[in-house]
């Protein structure tokens, strides 16, 4: 069922392929609109946890991701409308190359896929720091490859000044070049071993982005880049996708772990809890002397390995998830989340740090990457995320691995398959109500797993509640 079309300028700004300026180009004109009273939205194809934290900055707003293979079309389309609605300009920042994905001969997972369901004309980033009449070659390989998708402008990036910028404009004219940045090693954004560090204050200080927003209203052409944006037309988007069931009482809370050791959350995913009735708590694993009074804990990723120190050192903390899990308490922890519930954080120079020790396994960090790629798991056995047989696709991207892997004594309800799985790949490791998995799950491909949830929370609080007396 359609819902109303929405009209709402829209770019997307994609790149020849990773590591071009894709993040600083979204950045820097979501900063200049803003200085020009513009309300943006913004957004992010792919899994990616980081860049959205850099355009939430930048935007003083969420970033929505957007990623066609663990979405799908609807969701994609209903998330883009719903987060868009009210927004002066849609920017919306791709992934890798234009055209790259989970699949080596079809759009699935790619920038390109996500333009075309959105209708978005794409602005092509290009570093062209050792390139003059090339460009023409490369934009020419661009635009003409798929005649679906609009290639309307393109920004240089890397330039060597005025007079370069100037040369690669008359090699090419059409699609136009709006505008590009020159050489500015300073002010590039901090990168780490799996990309950009995270947009906090010590990373990304407001300093610097308005660095990057004076840079564009210098550099790039923003009237022209609003017209591209406006030349979209009206979108026809699906009504949003209603939770599976209405909530049912007891209403639950769900403490949500927050600092700057666990912070890759979807907003999407969240924002399914809170329809389904959930009320979110933010807490500190690291900084926190007990969790919060709640229902059930979601304990998401990011790099529990920077803090281990200080997660190792917050004992009462650590007791306190032990005896929550302990309880029957529904616990939920995805990649970093699993590392914490493990028996320590092993460093690479073999350093040790106690963890919670609920998954009876190391949390060993190695130097080379361990495991990226999109994986599709399925539940083998009853628990907290849906009967068996429940199927949801995510995405793994992890420099550790348990070492040894938990013994036979542990559950292993996930059959993981995928690129960024290994053959015959058992893990979503169960210990009663808990539920620990290298796996970044993406809800909106079975929205049946949060209302799994909820309800394993609503009936924990029933069943203690029932011990305490509580009416």
């Amino acid at each position: 069922m359609q819902g109303d079309a929405i009209a709402i300028p829209r770019l997307v700004v994609a790149g020849v392929s990773s590591g071009v300026g894709k993040t600083t180009v979204v950045v820097a004109l979501a900063r200049a609109l803003r200085a020009r009273g513009l309300r943006p939205a913004l957004f992010k194809c792919g899994p990616d946890y980081l860049d959205p934290t850099y355009h939430a900055r930048a935007a003083g707003t969420a970033s929505q991701n957007l990623d066609g293979w663990m979405m799908g079309r609807d969701a994609v389309v209903a998330t883009f409308a719903g987060a868009a609605a009210g927004a002066d300009i849609a920017i919306i920042e791709g992934v890798m190359g234009l055209y790259d994905g989970a699949s080596a001969t079809t759009d699935a997972g790619s920038t390109a896929e996500i333009a075309k369901w959105l209708d978005a004309p794409v602005v092509l980033v290009v570093d062209a720091g050792a390139m003059a009449r090339s460009i023409a070659a490369v934009a020419l390989g661009f635009t003409s490859f798929d005649p679906a998708l609009r290639v309307a402008a393109i920004v240089a990036n890397r330039v060597g000044g005025r007079g370069h910028l100037d040369l690669l404009r008359s090699a090419q004219r059409s699609p136009p070049i709006l505008g590009g940045f020159p050489r500015d090693a300073e002010h590039a954004f901090p990168e780490r071993h799996l990309g950009l560090r995270t947009a906090d204050q010590a990373n990304l200080p407001d300093a610097l982005l308005d660095h990057w927003g004076a840079a564009a209203a210098e550099w790039l052409a923003l009237d022209a880049l609003l017209d591209v944006a406006r030349s979209a037309p009206p979108l026809g988007a699906p009504s949003a996708p209603a939770p599976t069931a209405a909530p049912s009482s007891p209403a639950s809370r769900i403490g949500i772990a927050r600092d700057a050791a666990f912070h890759f959350y979807y907003a999407d995913n969240l924002r399914r809890l809170e329809a389904l009735g959930a009320e979110l708590v933010a807490f500190s694993p690291i900084a926190d002397a007990a969790p919060p009074e709640v229902d059930g804990l979601y304990i998401g990723g990011g790099y529990p390995e920077n803090a281990a120190p200080e997660l190792a050192a917050n004992t009462a903390m650590r007791e306190g998830v032990k005896a929550f899990a302990q309880s029957g308490g529904p616990i939920y922890a995805e990649c970093g989340g699993l590392m914490y519930l493990s028996s320590a954080i092993v460093a690479t120079d073999g350093s040790r740090y106690p963890m919670v020790g609920i998954i009876p396994a190391d949390a060993c960090m190695r130097p080379a990457l361990q495991s990226i790629g999109y994986v599709e798991v399925e539940v083998i056995a009853p628990s907290i995320l849906g009967e068996a047989g429940t199927r949801f696709r995510g995405h793994q991207f992890r420099d550790s691995e348990l070492a040894p892997a938990p013994d036979a004594s542990v559950d292993r309800i996930y059959a993981v398959r995928g690129r960024g799985a290994k053959e015959n790949d058992r893990e979503g490791y169960r210990v009663k109500n808990v539920i620990g998995s290298y796996v970044h799950a993406h809800w909106a491909s079975n929205a049946k797993v949060p209302l799994a949830l909820v309800r394993a929370c609503q009936a924990f609080r029933k069943k203690r509640d029932a011990i305490q007396g509580v009416s």
